[in-house]
């Protein structure tokens, strides 16, 4: 897929508000400092499209761009970050989880992962909670460039499986990437297309 523009639309934190245009959206999520702005910019092509921070936290609204015109990406709030106070990390729950069970555009999350550590609970209690409500997503490996290749195959594997001895009789889709040195960046991009062009076909 060609990004031909990418552009910001709207911040909030009431999924009611959000655009109502009937085009597929795509929420990416994940622990805070994940690299989730830094994923987001080297998908679109663009160095500051989602605003990138050396403290954690940083994105505290759901963020919509519009892309090549006919869909959206959404930056939602990462989760799991201690110093954010208590009462806004109730606030972030509430809306994130509203945005999952009420957005019926949604056709994918994808939830960042950091593939140089180990499965950590509040990822995988996450991505239960979406199995319960039937949201759709996929995980994405981030920083693999930290890695060799050899210990990042390992690290996936692990995690995988980690995923099986749960609560999962089949593992979701993922992939590899580094905002570094785009890797992953053709793999995650023609993933949405095909799904794009699946959701376009079945609501023509």
């Amino acid at each position: 897929m060609k990004i031909s523009s990418a552009e910001f639309v709207m911040s909030n934190s009431n999924v009611a508000k959000c655009p109502n245009e009937p085009l597929p959206e795509y929420a990416f999520i994940g622990r805070s400092n994940v690299g989730k702005s830094s994923l987001i910019n080297m998908l679109m092509e663009r160095k500051s499209l989602a605003k990138t921070s050396g403290r954690p936290g940083k994105t505290q609204l759901i963020n919509h761009f519009k892309v090549n015109g006919n869909w959206f990406l959404v930056d939602l709030p990462g989760y799991g970050y201690a110093r954010v106070s208590k009462k806004d990390k109730k606030t972030f729950q509430k809306y994130i989880t509203e945005y999952f069970e009420k957005r019926k555009q949604l056709v994918c999350a994808f939830v960042l992962v950091d593939i140089r550590h180990d499965p950590q609970p509040v990822d995988l209690e996450f991505m239960e909670w979406l199995g319960i409500h039937q949201v759709p997503f996929t995980i994405i490996f981030t920083k693999a460039d930290k890695l060799k290749p050899a210990v990042i195959e390992k690290k996936a594997d692990t995690y995988l499986q980690k995923l099986l001895d749960g609560a999962w009789e089949e593992t979701p889709p993922h992939f590899i990437t580094s905002s570094t040195d785009r890797t992953g960046r053709e793999d995650v991009l023609g993933y949405i297309q095909n799904i794009n062009q699946d959701f376009f076909k079945q609501n023509s």
